[in-house]
C-alpha cells in the first residue's frame, strides 16, 4: 500500500518546502524506498503554459509532455527520477475536472460543492500518483501558507487523507520560520506557536515541524515548541541557513527525519547510501576556478525564468571543477543603436540564447548569435534559441533576403521557420504545443553523436515551430550540419556549425534532463568547450 507524506508551510511562504520535500525524498530514496513527488498550487490556472514567466518563473515540462511548475525540476534533480502528469496538480486543474464531471452527469444530479465533490478530486489525484508511479511513498508539496483561502481545499484533503489513511499510512512535514531578532538578539518560536495553532485549527495534526532559521534552534526552544504544538522533540528538525543547498539534505538525515518517517510507517529500510552526494558536496565546496556565460534572454529580471538552464550550467561546471558565473544580458538592449558587444561580453568565454515566445528581444538575440559565430565564441541555442541560430545564418552567410518565422512575420518571403502541419489550425493556446519526449535520430561523427555516445536519444520539447526543410540544403551547402534528426515527422532537432569551436543548437530542450551529478551532454561539451584554454 503507498504511504503518503504532505509538506505544508505556515507564516510565510518562500521557506523551503520544496527543498524539505526533495531532501525528504532523497533520504528515503537513499534507503532503498522507491519514492514519487508531487506539487499542488493553488492558483486557477489549469497549468502554468500560458502564464508569463516574468510572474511565475520557468514552465518545466515533464517526459510525457505536460507543462508544470518549476518546483518540479527542483524534484527531478533532487531524486533523478522523471516525474509526469500526476506531478503537478493546480485548483485550476481540480474545478476543470469537476465541471466536466458535472457536465456528462456523472454526480447523478447532486449539488456539487467543495466537499465532497471538490475535496475527493483532490484525494483522487494524490492516490493517483501513487498508483501511476508504482511508489512506495508520495511525496506531496501544498503550494502556498497554511491560512491562504486558495489553499484550504488542499488541506481539508489532507485532513481527510489522515483520517481516512491512519497514521501509519499519512505523515504531515509542516515547515514554519523562527526568526531571529535584532536588539535582543534571540530567536522567537511564537510564529511557529501561531502557524501550528492554525493548521490544528483546520483538524490537521502535524507530525513533524521544520524550523527554518538562521542557525541552529538550542535545545530549550525545540522542548518549547514541541511542547506547545504536541510533537515529539525528535520530530522537530532544524533547517539552517547554508552556502551549498547540496547539503540541507545531509543536515536532515544528521537529525534522522527519513527514520522517524519510515519508524511510523513501520517500513522495513536499509542503511542509506549517500557517499555520491556527500562527494557532489564536497566538490561544490571546492570550487576554485570561475568562468563567465553570457545567458541572453528576455526574461532575465527574474531569473527563476531561466532555473533549469542556470542549474545544467552549473552541473557541468562540477563536472570540469569550475563555479559558473552567469553573466545576464536583456536581449533588448542588445538592440540599441549605441550598444557595444564587446564590451557586453567582454569577459564571457560562452554565449547561449534559450527559449523563449514572441517577437520581443528577437534581434538582440540575432545580434549575440552573429557576434558568436563572427568571432568563434562557443554558442549554445535552445528552441528559439535554435530558430534564430539558423534565421542569423540563412541571413548574414548565405545572403537569403526577407527571412524570418512566421511566428513574427507571417508574410515574410522565406520562412525559415514555419508553423508544424498540426499546429496551423489550432485556436487554443494551453497544453497544445509539441510537449513532451520525441525521438531524435543523430548522426555519425558529428559533436552531437559524440557527446551523447549514442545514435538514438529522447529529448523533451515544448515549441510551436519548426524548421523548415525547405531550406536545408542550402544552408547545408553553406557549412551548417543537421546532426539531430526525429525520423518519423523528418523534423530538425539539432544543428551544428562545425567550422566553430562549438555551435551548436537544438529544438528540445535539454536543461530538463540535466542533473547535478550527471550533467546534460549538450551542457557539458558547452561547458568544457568554454574552460579549454
Amino acid at each position: 500500500m503507498t504511504k503518503y507524506v504532505f509538506v505544508t508551510g505556515g507564516v510565510v511562504s518562500g521557506l523551503g518546502k520544496g527543498i524539505t520535500a526533495s531532501s525528504i525524498a532523497l533520504l528515503l530514496k537513499s534507503r532503498g524506498i522507491k519514492v514519487f513527488m508531487q506539487k499542488f498550487d493553488p492558483y486557477i490556472n489549469v497549468d502554468p503554459g500560458t502564464m508569463n514567466p516574468i510572474q511565475h518563473g520557468e514552465v518545466f515540462v515533464t517526459q510525457d509532455g505536460y507543462e508544470t511548475d518549476l518546483d518540479l525540476g527542483h524534484y527531478e534533480r533532487f531524486i533523478d527520477e522523471e516525474l509526469n502528469y500526476s506531478s503537478n496538480i493546480t485548483s485550476g486543474k481540480i474545478f476543470s475536472s469537476v465541471i466536466e464531471k458535472e457536465r456528462k452527469g456523472e454526480y447523478l444530479g447532486a449539488t456539487v460543492q467543495m466537499i465532497p465533490h471538490v475535496t475527493n478530486e483532490i484525494k483522487n489525484k494524490i492516490i493517483e500518483a501513487g498508483v501511476s508511479s508504482k511508489a512506495d511513498i508520495v511525496i506531496t508539496e501544498i503550494g502556498g501558507t497554511v491560512g491562504d483561502i486558495e489553499a484550504q481545499s488542499f488541506l481539508e484533503s489532507i485532513r481527510q487523507m489522515q483520517y481516512e489513511h491512519g497514521k501509519e499510512n499519512v505523515f504531515l512535514v509542516h515547515t514554519t520560520l523562527v526568526p531571529f531578532i535584532y536588539g535582543s538578539e534571540e530567536l522567537k518560536s511564537k510564529p511557529t506557536q501561531n502557524g501550528v495553532r492554525d493548521l490544528r485549527g483546520l483538524g490537521i495534526m502535524p507530525n513533524a515541524l521544520v524550523l527554518r532559521a538562521p542557525f541552529k534552534t538550542p535545545d530549550a526552544m525545540k522542548q518549547k515548541i514541541a511542547s506547545f504544538c504536541l510533537v515529539p522533540v525528535e520530530n522537530v528538525i532544524d533547517s539552517i541557513d547554508v552556502k551549498n543547498i547540496y547539503q540541507i539534505p545531509i543536515n536532515y538525515y544528521e537529525q534522522g527525519i527519513d527514520e522517524v518517517i519510515l519508524k511510523q510507517f513501520k517500513m522495513e529500510y536499509k542503511k542509506a547510501d549517500l557517499k555520491e552526494w556527500k562527494k557532489l558536496i564536497d566538490i561544490v565546496d571546492g570550487l576554485k576556478e570561475t568562468v563567465e556565460i553570457s545567458l541572453v534572454g528576455k526574461y532575465i529580471e527574474l531569473h527563476d525564468a531561466y532555473i533549469s538552464v542556470t542549474e545544467a550550467l552549473k552541473h557541468a561546471g562540477y563536472k570540469y571543477n569550475v563555479r559558473v558565473n552567469i553573466n545576464w544580458v536583456d536581449s533588448e538592449d542588445l538592440e540599441k543603436n549605441d550598444v557595444d558587444l564587446k564590451s557586453v561580453f567582454k569577459n564571457s568565454k560562452g554565449i547561449l540564447v534559450p527559449g523563449g515566445f514572441g517577437t520581443r528581444g528577437t534581434d538582440g538575440k540575432m545580434k549575440a548569435i552573429e557576434y558568436a559565430r563572427v568571432n568563434n565564441i562557443p554558442f549554445l541555442g535552445i528552441c528559439l534559441g535554435m530558430q534564430l541560430a539558423m534565421i542569423e545564418f540563412a541571413k548574414n552567410v548565405c545572403g537569403l533576403e526577407d527571412v524570418s518565422s512566421v511566428e513574427f512575420d507571417a508574410t515574410c518571403k522565406n520562412p525559415l521557420i514555419d508553423l508544424m502541419a498540426d499546429q496551423k489550425y489550432v485556436l487554443n493556446l494551453g497544453g497544445t504545443l509539441r510537449l513532451g519526449n520525441y525521438e531524435c535520430k543523430l548522426e555519425k561523427n558529428t559533436i552531437a553523436s559524440k557527446l551523447y555516445g549514442q545514435d538514438s536519444i529522447l529529448e523533451r520539447h515544448r515549441h510551436r515551430y519548426e524548421f523548415n526543410n525547405k531550406y536545408r540544403s542550402l544552408l547545408e551547402e553553406n557549412g551548417i550540419v543537421f546532426s539531430g534528426i526525429n525520423v518519423a515527422s523528418n523534423l530538425v532537432e539539432i544543428v551544428e556549425y562545425p567550422k566553430n569551436k562549438f555551435f551548436v543548437a537544438c529544438q528540445f530542450h535539454p536543461e530538463f534532463k540535466s542533473r547535478p551529478m550527471r550533467p546534460h551532454p549538450l551542457f557539458d561539451g558547452f561547458v568544457k568547450s568554454c574552460v579549454e584554454k
